[in-house]
């Protein structure tokens, strides 16, 4: 039975520093979601994320009742959970930036992001997993989606219902823009498909550069 004493803790009979449960419980989630995300829910097994997290099968009904229960924890971004690695490499989003709209859209659409299948976004990896799970784990993929929506919106322009609008419209955008970018095999047109969503994205919250004037050519007679 787990309990504390004088500053550590105790599981069963061997004795771990203080913190040591919530950073095994951390290291479970992230392999799990490394996992889920490459080959989804279904495919993934208690065994091979206790396996990938170096402890034993064993040890996961410590810190989980189910894969279920997991799942759930694992469906989180950086929208909502502060712990979760809010960028990929060369990618970094200020969440408390007043252009954080433009950072989130081009951070969710970059080609790291697209790339990083193992670390990306649960509403991008797992929708279809998520559809045809529990009610939980379709309610903690609803938080992901709202949490991205609240960002999108504090920087949108336009009166609040508008800027809500937009928000949902563009946080659709971006993940759906995502899904199906990954979904094409040619590279090439994957990668026109982000420009283009980004490029949509950016001029539906308010946040395009103004055009640069053209240059005047001279005609000769």
């Amino acid at each position: 039975m787990f309990e504390r004493t004088r500053g550590i803790e105790w599981e069963g009979r061997m004795p771990y520093p203080t913190g040591h449960r919530a950073e095994v419980e951390a290291r479970i989630v992230h392999h799990a979601r490394r996992l889920f995300n490459r080959h989804g829910f279904d495919r993934v097994s208690i065994k091979q994320i206790m396996a990938a997290a170096q402890l034993t099968h064993g040890a996961f009904y410590s810190y989980f009742k189910s894969k279920s229960e997991l799942y759930i924890r694992v469906l989180s971004c950086f929208f909502t959970d502060p712990d979760w690695k809010n960028c990929w490499d060369g990618v970094e989003v200020d969440l408390s930036s007043t252009d954080v709209g433009q950072q989130v859209v081009r951070a969710y659409l970059s080609r790291q992001h697209f790339e990083n299948v193992e670390n990306s976004c649960p509403m991008v990896a797992l929708p279809t997993d998520v559809a045809r799970s529990s009610e939980g784990a379709r309610q903690a993929f609803e938080a992901v989606f709202a949490g991205m929506v609240s960002v999108l919106e504090r920087s949108s322009a336009g009166h609040a219902r508008e800027r809500r609008a937009r928000a949902q419209a563009t946080a659709a955008l971006c993940v759906g823009g995502m899904v199906v970018a990954r979904a094409m095999l040619d590279r090439t047109t994957a990668d026109d498909l982000r420009a283009s969503c980004t490029a949509v994205a950016l001029e539906l919250g308010g946040w395009s550069l103004p055009n640069k004037p053209k240059r005047k050519t001279s005609r000769s007679a």
